[in-house]
């Protein structure tokens, strides 16, 4: 697999780390910006990146704050919840202004990392330079506990408010066997989605009402984490988006696949998210 160059953004007391693939042949190869899922680290995506590199993309893999490469970790002094997430989306893509340039940018998130990218675009009044041509969300959803099948709620209903009780009691979140070391207010704010359905910030969540940007929303087979109807529930917030909805089947991936899997097994999907991305 190709290797990439770490690079940093700097966001005042915390610094994001961005995995930059080499240049594309294509000068104008549209730019794939991707954002993980809660604590799995940029360097899990390689074989990700790799895909997208081959079907015509230029791919950077971001870090998401306190994870991987960004620095430093969560403590019980970190404050900072779902809105800062959404801030170092915009970070990132004006970081990556020199590259964007005279090329489709778009967005590529996985499960929390496709919350905040769509929490980015639904801030009001993001600058024009951290606009994107494209979001595409893989097995990203809302984990509303009535979402799920009737023998998972009472355990999804019970994970999710027990971790988001232990990070309150804790003043962090452990990753304890669940979504590695976590901010309580990233885990607070995920607990509220769990419960409510919605995300905790009113203005956001109105906002995602106005994002006009295209999606393609992917879901994926034997998901533990994202079935489908978490996805629906997130696209269907996104009622002014043009909205592609598809489903990634363990048969045309030729392999297994779940919540994680599915980056391993990319090949196939990344022609769909090349398609995407490069539609007028």
């Amino acid at each position: 697999m190709t290797e990439y160059t770490q690079e940093f953004v700097d966001r005042g007391s915390d610094r994001l780390g961005l995995h930059v693939y080499p240049e594309s042949d294509t000068p104008d190869a549209p730019l794939i910006v991707v954002f993980p899922a809660m604590g799995v680290p940029a360097r899990y995506y390689r074989p990700l990146a790799a895909a997208l590199s081959a079907a015509g993309l230029q791919p950077v893999v971001a870090d998401l704050r306190g994870t991987g490469s960004s620095t430093p970790p969560p403590d019980r002094h970190s404050r900072y919840g779902y809105g800062e997430l959404a801030d170092d989306v915009g970070a990132v893509l004006d970081a990556l202004r020199p590259r964007r340039a005279g090329r489709r940018t778009i967005l590529l998130g996985h499960s929390l990392g496709g919350q905040a990218c769509a929490l980015h675009l639904a801030r009001s009044g993001a600058p024009a330079e951290s606009t994107v041509d494209g979001l595409v969300f893989v097995a990203v959803g809302l984990p509303y506990w009535r979402c799920y099948p009737n023998r998972r709620r009472p355990f999804v209903a019970g994970l999710t408010q027990g971790i988001a009780a232990t990070s309150t009691v804790l003043r962090v979140w452990p990753g304890w066997g669940f979504g590695g070391r976590q901010a309580r207010g990233v885990i607070s704010d995920w607990a509220y989605t769990a419960r409510h359905g919605r995300f905790r910030d009113r203005a956001l969540e109105a906002g995602l009402r106005h994002v006009t940007t295209p999606v393609l929303a992917v879901s994926v087979d034997d998901d533990q984490f994202t079935p489908p109807a978490t996805t629906d529930l997130l696209c269907d917030k996104l009622s002014a988006a043009p909205v592609e909805r598809t489903h990634y089947t363990a048969a045309e991936a030729g392999g297994r696949l779940d919540h994680f899997l599915w980056v391993r097994a990319a090949g196939p999907l990344s022609s769909h998210v090349a398609r995407f991305a490069k539609a007028p």
